[in-house]
Formats: structure tokens, sequence, C-alpha cells
């Protein structure tokens, strides 16, 4: 149920019984209860079209609006603010027909075709800390995009090309003639590429070496593309076993990596020049973009080819700009990546839509994310100051968790613990990054993000067991329990309300790729169940069977959407802890 939608839509019908239907519909959550769930703002923009008052107005579209079944009342405020005032009863029978529903009353929606590029490690080294956030929120959306029933085509613009590949085939194929496996040599990527880097700078020949392979590479030379196959199967696996402890779902059938595109790279320079888009500048194929100009009025510069004939990430990014439009008829792209590279992809829409190589009704949405920083605020490294591996910090998080839960009261086994180990930890990483708006930077804070207390993984997968817990001291399960649900108290009422948001939600997210507004929607719910479990007692000898089961029922829904809710961020729940 999406209740913010079936307002807009019933004050919409007002709206053009007044003759007023163009007009704006500020349907909004109100920021204090005793002004009701939510507020209609709307009539004093209508005060200057309709030439009245806006309180008059107000009072127009209150007769007009048809909300007898969803509201318990309507009251006008102010200038002319309409409150509304969502019925016990209807809010009731929202939730019963919820609890029984897998979708949780969320409807599908039109299917759209969704293309998501996010990840996109370098092959040439492992994934690090930085690798992070482009990965988990991208697989976060993703989720939640297919959970409304859109198609949705994830794309792992995976760094496989270029120069520096030159150095490591040579390095890779020295190692092999000396008898030693790949996967051997390349087991630690960091150490593999510092070894060829220090041979490319010192070692006599070796770079003249390195460079051959790269035009051998570049020309398709058979045993030169068979040795970059070997390189790149070993260091796709490295990425996969961060994938498999992430829990996200990228696997090789996404890979579309930088290569993919060599074959198109020529065509979209001669494209941009047969258009009159690009044009030669000193040797290189540019294009100027007078749209991006600085405040000299310098038009921003493009490059599509360097001057001795290379190309560039622009070149490959229009190319993977025109395949994903007209090969996979994309209505959407969302790009994940740092801030750093906002006017890059700026430059590159307007580019590429000048060429055509989009059409206007496609959108291409730039997603960028700021930075993870360490407790001096600077970027998160090793403390001798190295790129923290992906890989190491998740094993820490692990190991933390699993010595945090060893100190609680538990009776969990061996088996047990590891498990809630591996699951709290994971999820304690993922979730301190994914409830931080994305475009901001943050500070990671094991301490923090460990805790059982405020707006963490931890808590939330607690206060889920503890729901769970109810079910099994209660002895009865979902596909047993009636559902007829009744709210009495004003903790009831509440949380009804914020069940019935989780449409709304989603949705949001789905629209500006924000998964902190699903974390702190799953803390409120988790919080507004507390206030109700205290409140309202579920399990008391003195309670009414009714009461019993209908509570029983807000709890039952309480988990569903909760679950689903971190499913879609990509953490686990557990049944106990």
């Amino acid at each position: 149920m999406n209740i913010h939608a079936l307002l807009v839509s019933r004050f919409k019908q007002a709206l053009e019984a007044l003759d007023a239907g163009d007009a704006p519909i500020p349907v909004s959550r109100s920021a204090r209860p005793e002004f009701g769930e939510y507020q209609f703002n709307g009539a004093m923009a209508l005060a200057k079209k309709l030439k009245q008052k806006p309180r008059d107005i107000a009072e127009q579209i209150v007769a007009k609006v048809k909300l007898d079944d969803v509201a318990e009342k309507l009251e006008i405020a102010g200038p002319g603010f309409i409150n509304i005032h969502l019925s016990d009863r209807w809010l009731a029978n929202q939730c019963e027909l919820a609890v029984h529903d897998p979708r949780l009353g969320v409807a599908k929606q039109p299917t759209q075709t969704v293309v998501v590029d996010y990840s996109s490690p370098n092959l040439a080294k492992e994934m690090h800390v930085g690798h992070l956030r482009t990965t988990i929120i991208g697989d976060s959306v993703v989720k939640l995009l297919e959970f409304l029933g859109h198609k949705v085509i994830r794309q792992n613009h995976m760094g496989d090309w270029g120069t520096q590949f030159g150095m490591l085939l040579a390095h890779l194929n020295d190692k092999l003639q000396n008898n030693q496996m790949a996967e051997t040599a390349l087991s630690d990527l960091e150490d593999f590429y510092r070894e060829a880097k220090v041979r490319f700078d010192n070692e006599t020949g070796f770079a003249d070496r390195a460079r051959e392979f790269v035009v051998k590479l570049q020309g398709g030379d058979a045993a030169c593309l068979a040795l970059w196959d070997k390189f790149i199967d070993v260091s796709i696996a490295h990425s996969e076993e961060v994938y498999d402890k992430l829990n996200v779902s990228l696997t090789r059938e996404h890979i579309m990596g930088e290569s993919a595109y060599n074959h198109d790279l020529a065509n979209v320079v001669a494209e941009l020049k047969a258009k009159g888009i690009a044009v030669e500048d000193q040797g290189a194929q540019v294009v100027f973009i007078p749209e991006l100009a600085d405040k000299e009025g310098n038009p921003a510069v493009y490059i599509v080819q360097k001057s001795g004939g290379g190309y560039l990430y622009a070149t490959t990014d229009l190319a993977a700009m025109r395949y994903r439009s007209s090969q996979l008829n994309a209505d959407r792209t969302l790009i994940l990546t740092d801030a750093r590279q906002a006017l890059h992809f700026k430059q590159t829409e307007i580019v590429g839509r000048k060429a055509g190589f989009m059409q206007p009704e496609q959108s291409y949405e730039h997603c960028p994310f700021g930075m993870m920083l360490g407790s001096d605020g600077k970027p998160f490294k090793t403390r001798t100051g190295g790129t923290v591996k992906l890989v190491e910090l998740l094993d820490e998080a692990v190991e933390r968790a699993g010595n945090l839960i060893a100190q609680r009261d538990n009776d969990l086994s061996e088996q047990e613990l590891a498990e809630v180990a591996q699951k709290v930890g994971i999820g304690a990483v993922k979730y301190a990054d994914l409830s931080k708006n994305r475009t901001t930077d943050y500070v990671f804070n094991w301490d923090t993000m460990l805790s059982f207390e405020g707006n963490t993984a931890p808590y939330l997968q607690y206060a889920f067991t503890r729901v769970k817990s109810i079910f099994r001291k209660a002895g009865i399960s979902l596909a047993e329990l009636p559902v007829e649900i009744t709210l009495a108290a004003p903790q009831e009422h509440a949380l009804a309300v914020q069940l019935l948001q989780f449409e709304e939600t989603i949705n949001v997210v789905a629209r500006e790729a924000t998964p902190h507004i699903m974390c702190t929607y799953l803390y409120d719910v988790a919080s507004a169940f507390m206030r109700f479990y205290e409140a309202c007692p579920i399990l008391r000898e003195d309670t009414p069977p009714a009461v019993r089961n209908s509570r029983l029922a807000l709890a039952a829904l309480v988990s569903g959407t909760m679950e689903q809710g971190l499913a879609l961020l990509g953490i686990e729940t557990l049944e106990k802890m």
C-alpha cells in the first residue's frame, strides 16, 4: 500500500473538481503526530490562480476530497494546511491484507529496463576499501529495483585493459617460463603488481618488452591474449571471493570490462568527427563543451582520442552508453562511482546526447558517493599508510563481531556462533556505509558500527530476533494465526502507520538510489515496535485472546517488513543471537 500515492490521487480528483487539476499536489508526512500523519499544503499556491483566500480554498478542497474510507478526520490549520488523520479501521484493514502477502502490500510497477553500472574493480589489483561503497550501494539498488518488478541488467565495468597490462603480462610470462603456476604467481595481486613495477622502472630491457606486449595485446596476438585471459581469470577469482563475503549478487556473467568495447572505439570517434562534434586539436580528437565553460568563457575540453592514436576512458564510456541504449534498450542507466568523477560523467552525457548515442527519453544518471574516512578525517588507510584490502577488512569485521557475541549471554553452539559472527560482522560494515547519505563522506569506526544500540545493523538484527522469539514463546506459526487486527493504543496506531509506509520508502530509494532512506525507515520501524512491545503486552496472561492475536499479527508484519527491508540492503537476518 502506497499511502502517499493514494492521497495524491484523491486530492488530484478534488482539484479537478475545482478546475485546478494541473496544480501541484504537495502531500507530505506530518512532522508531529498531533497534526495527523500527512498534510496537504497546496491551498496557498492556488490562492492566486483561484483568486480566493487560501483557507477558503482549503475548505472547498476538504468538501470535495473523498477520504471518508481512509481518514478519521481532516482539519484545516493555519493559513490553509489540511491535516490528515488516518483511520484506525482503514490502517488495520491494510495491515491485515499485508500480513499474508509475500510482497507485504508492495505493488509491482510497470517494468523498465534499468542498467546499473557498479563495483568496477581494476583487475590489475585486489579490491580495496575504495570499492566498498559502489559495490554495496549498487547491489542494494539492484535488489530493490528487481523487487519492484523492473528488468535490471548488472554491468560490472571492470578495468581489464590498458598499457599497464603490458607490464603485468611480461612479468607473468616470465613467471610461467620458470614453471610457476599462474594461480600461485597471482595469489597476491598487490605483490605481483609491485614486483612488475619495480622491474619496469629498474630492469634493463623490461620496459621495452612490456610495451611490446601492449602492442601485441591490442593487435590481437593469440599467445598474448591467452596470457591476458589467464591473468583476468585469476584476478576475477579474487573479486568473486570478496563478492561472496559481502553477500552481493554480482557474478562473472555480469562482467562487461573495458575490453568489451574495444571494437567500437574507432567507430565512436569516427561518428563524432562525421557529425562535427569532435575536432582535431594538437593532433588529438577533442570535443569542446560550451555548456560547461569556465568563468572566462572557455569551453570544457573532452578528449576522445590522444594524439598518438590511443583511446581514453571517455571513449570507452561513450561506447558503453551507446551499447546500453541501443543494444540493451535501457530506459535508465545508473552509474555508481565516487563523486570525483561527476564532471566526467556530466561531460559524457552531454557529448553522448549530442551524438545521438541515447534517445531523449532514456535517462543517464551518475550516482556519486562520498569517501570512507579514517578517524583522522583522511581517506581510510592502514596504519602504515597503505591501501586496505577489502577482504582483510571483512575478515576483521567477522572476527570482531565473534568476540563481541561471545562476551554476551547466549546459548549458541560453536557453529551457530560462527554463523552469527559472519552475518553480524558483514552486516555491520555494510549497514554503517548504507545508512549514511550516499553523497557525503563518513568516518569508519569499529565501535559504532558493531554497537547493539542506535541505528546499526546489530541493533536491527537483534530487534528482528526479538520479534521471532515472541512467536517461539507463543508456540504459534504465522500460518496458524487468525489475522484480525484492532488498533486501540496509540503505539499500535503509530506502528501500523510505519509499516504501511514501506512501499513509499521503496519508491523513494528506487527513484533516487539512496539506500540510507531504507535504513532510516527500518530503524524507525524497529523503534516503533519496541515502544509498542513495552506498552502493549502480547503474551501476558491477562491479555484477551483477540487482542493477543491482533498484536501477534502486527508483530508478524514487523518481522516480514524488517526481513524484506534488510534483504533489499543485502543484510542477512538471524533467528536468534
